[in-house]
Parts: structure tokens; sequence; C-alpha cells
């Protein structure tokens, strides 16, 4: 049968977090754009009125005439209905408030800690992982009881433990999570061999193979080739070409103009003291490392090219966002059709047979990774089939980088049980052991205090 043929009528997808203006308009377009798969989405939100907006807008494209696959979107009130009949799950929610981000973000400047991004590690990837977990613990209950055969798709960060609080809570679910910060690195790859082979065949970043090892955010390459070319040595060579000014993809545009950009500096530094490819973005990367390598201070934040992502940036586009929902209600705009490069629908066509397919995904450690304990939640490149997802065993992280990797894998284990328990003094013993964490530990603890303060409306710890 060929994948033309092998169409699947009738799917129901549970989008949780179905109010989004983000995720969820993007998916709206990638689904149009998909002739062998139709059925309805289910959105729900606990803002009832942006699920019933999204509604609205995914329904009005389904008679466009360029629009291949015919999709129905629902809002619904209640959890349950969401998931009732779902064959996929998929989760992109902000768990809290923008008042709560920016506590994450920036309530640590006061004491002289910076954070580039705040939502994975650090001090505010921890708060937010304690509001969070609670959150994904109440899914996982309620996927096991009304939809324990779907498949479940997270988008959500932190993503290690939004995925591991999943298979915690609920062993026998089927979720994977997925990011695009390896996408950029292949990217990257394709780009070097552009300026330093002049290969520009490179049709798509897929057809640069590499081998993914670590955790969200913190992935690793100790494998890259194209078309035979091991890509390494010649990494080597980029990145001694453009360590000490960068290297600035020209069709993006300085990194300076935009907040979510880089010069890739701190790829190239990684690369040189470590011998294997960094394989996310110099934002999240930097998080991970002591505090006074990359995020001492604005100044040394500037000297190595990459942003801090300011929370208020983040306020303006959601209102932004808001006001463009409203004209695509009314009609006022018409809803742009536009593939995002994201995976899902690849994902969903190899999880229902049409189409197999391999990417990196985060499900919890089988083996896939050797040094890392078993049932940690890590990113390695799977095999995706019918039904299945199986994880492509990627060997051992090099030890160079695998103490590092670790450090944060049980320092990720204790914020669960932190969360799960609600004991405070325990959360603080992973808080105060993140490499971010630098400053004296009676100031540690009154930063975490005042952080958990901000956050009691969703994550009460007494």
């Amino acid at each position: 049968m060929t994948e033309q043929q092998a169409v699947r009528t009738n799917l129901n997808i549970a989008y949780i977090g179905g109010g989004s203006r983000g995720w969820a308009w993007g998916l709206m377009s990638d689904l149009a754009s998909e002739p062998t798969m139709s059925g309805i989405v289910k959105l729900y939100d606990i803002n009832q009125q942006a699920a019933e907006d999204n509604a609205a807008i995914g329904n009005s494209i389904y008679d466009r005439d360029e629009v291949k696959g015919k999709w129905k979107y629902e809002a619904v009130p209640s959890l349950e209905q969401a998931l009732q009949d779902a064959d996929f799950i998929i989760i992109s929610i902000l768990p809290g408030s923008f008042a709560e981000m920016y506590s994450d973000v920036h309530l640590p400047e006061e004491y002289g800690i910076y954070q580039s991004v705040g939502d994975t590690v650090g001090p505010g990837g921890h708060v937010r992982a304690l509001r969070t977990i609670p959150i994904y613990a109440e899914l996982a209950e309620h996927i096991k009881q009304h939809a324990p055969h779907a498949w479940v798709i997270n988008f959500t960060n932190p993503m290690t433990l939004c995925v591991r609080t999943l298979y915690e809570v609920f062993p026998g679910i089927k979720a994977i999570g997925c990011c695009h910060e390896v996408f950029g690195t292949q990217k990257l790859l394709a780009q070097m061999l552009k300026e330093m082979k002049g290969i520009e065949d490179v049709q798509h970043r897929t057809e640069i193979n590499v081998n993914v090892m670590g955790i969200n955010h913190f992935t690793w390459i100790d494998k890259a080739s194209y078309k035979g070319i091991d890509l390494l040595p010649l990494y080597a060579e980029f990145a001694d070409k453009y360590y000490r000014e960068g290297y600035e993809e020209h069709h993006y545009g300085p990194w300076h103009e935009n907040v979510f950009r880089s010069a890739h500096r701190i790829h190239f530094d990684l690369f040189k003291k470590f011998g294997v490819i960094a394989a996310a973005g110099d934002r999240h990367l930097a998080e991970f490392m002591p505090g006074y390598w990359y995020l001492k201070d604005r100044e040394t934040i500037a000297r190595w090219k990459f942003s801090i992502t300011p929370v208020d940036l983040r306020i303006e586009k959601g209102e932004k966002l808001f006001q463009q929902s409203k004209r695509l209600v009314t009609g006022e705009e018409a809803f742009n059709l536009k593939k995002t490069g994201e995976e899902t629908i690849a994902i969903m066509k190899a999880l229902l047979g049409i189409k197999e397919f391999v990417t990196n995904v985060n499900i919890p450690n089988q083996g896939q990774l050797g040094n890392v304990k078993h049932g940690a939640v890590v990113e390695t490149n799977a095999y995706l089939s019918l039904n299945s997802v199986r994880p492509v065993m990627a060997g051992e992280l090099p030890s160079q980088v695998n103490s590092m990797v670790n450090r944060h894998v049980y320092n990720q284990e204790t914020i669960l049980r932190a969360a799960l328990t609600k004991d405070r003094e325990l959360g603080f013993a992973a808080f105060a052991n993140d490499p971010l964490v630098t400053i004296a530990p009676e100031q540690a603890k009154d930063l975490y205090n005042k952080m958990l303060d901000n956050t009691k409306k969703y994550a009460p710890y007494g």
C-alpha cells in the first residue's frame, strides 16, 4: 500500500492547552497540508474562550481549496470530554501565568543569577517544574482512566520532567516528548557544509545523520555524517574558524536583532572543550553549565553573543497574538497556512502505520543511553512505526560530558520527588545543587523561598 492510499479518517486528537496561539495554530497549518489524515480535534483549555476562538479559526479553513487534510475543531469544557476516544493527545500548556514566569526568570537577577530562558534548569526551570509536575500528575491520572491507549505527544517545558511525571504516575502510558533544538544543529551542519566545502545540495536537515544522546536541551552528537562524509573533523575546522567572532546564518540576520538567535559561540566553545557537538541552542546550553561560564553578567552574555529572553517580550507577543486571534475569528484577517517544520504530523503518520520514521524523542531510558540511570527520561533517536516507538541504541555518553549530564539527571529526579511529596526541603536540596546557583547557601534559601511564594497560587509548598 502506498502512502497516498493509506488514508486514515475519523481520527480523534485531544489538544490539552487548546487555546494556544502558537503550537495550536502551527498544528492547524500542518494538519491542513497533510492529505493522509482527517478527523476531529478537541480543544481543551482552562481558558475556555481561547479554545472556542481556536475552534472557530480551525473550522474557518475547512473549505479552502488548498486544504488537503479535513479536520473539524471543537472546544470542549472538560478534560474528560477531550480525552474520550482520543487516538492522540497533544499537550502544550503554560504552567502558571506570565507573572510566575517573570519571577522565574527575573527575580534571580536580583541575586546575580542570570538565565537566558529559565524554563528547564536553573532557578526558573526548577520552580517552573514544581508547579508543572502536579499538573502532569493529574493529567496522567485522567489519561489512565479515559484514554489509556492513546499516544501522548508533549511539547511543554521542562520537557524531561513533564514526560518523567507522566510515566511515574501512569507507567503504561504511551508518551513521547518532542523538541526541535536538535533540528537547529542539523541546519547548522548543513550551513557548515556549504561554508566549508561548497556543498549546497542538502535539501533538508534530515539528510544530516546524527547520533543524539543526552537530556532535553542538553543533547550531544558524537557521530554526524552526510553522504559518507564524517562531519566531526570538519566541525572542528568550522569551530576554529568562527570561535572568536561567531557564525551567523545570513538568511536569519545578525544575532543581536532577535533574542532567539545566537552566533553559536557556545556551540564552538563546548566542542573545543569536550570534542563532541552540543546539539541545542546556545540560550539553552548556557543554563546547564556553571553560571560563571556564560551567564556571569550581562557583559559576559553579550560577549558570547546570545541574549536573555525577557518575559516582557513574551507578554508583548502574547498580546499581539490575542489581537490577531480576534481578527481571525471575525474574518478580518485570513489564517495563514504555513508549514512549521515540526515533526508532529510525521510522528502521527508513523504511529498510524502510514510511513515509518526516525527522529529524536524524549522517553524513559531502557538502555538506549548506556551510562544514565534506567527510567530517567533521556533524548535519543527512536524508530517510529505502527503503534511503536523503539529507541535507537545511542551508546554511552562520552566521559567528558557524562558527569555534567548525570548531575542534571539526578537533580531532576530529586525535583520530581520533591514535587510529588510536596517536600520543600528536598526541593531546596536540588535548587542549591544547580550549576547556576553560585551564591551562598543562605542567599540561595532566601531566593528559593521568595520564588516559591511567588508561585504558591499554582504550587503551594508549605
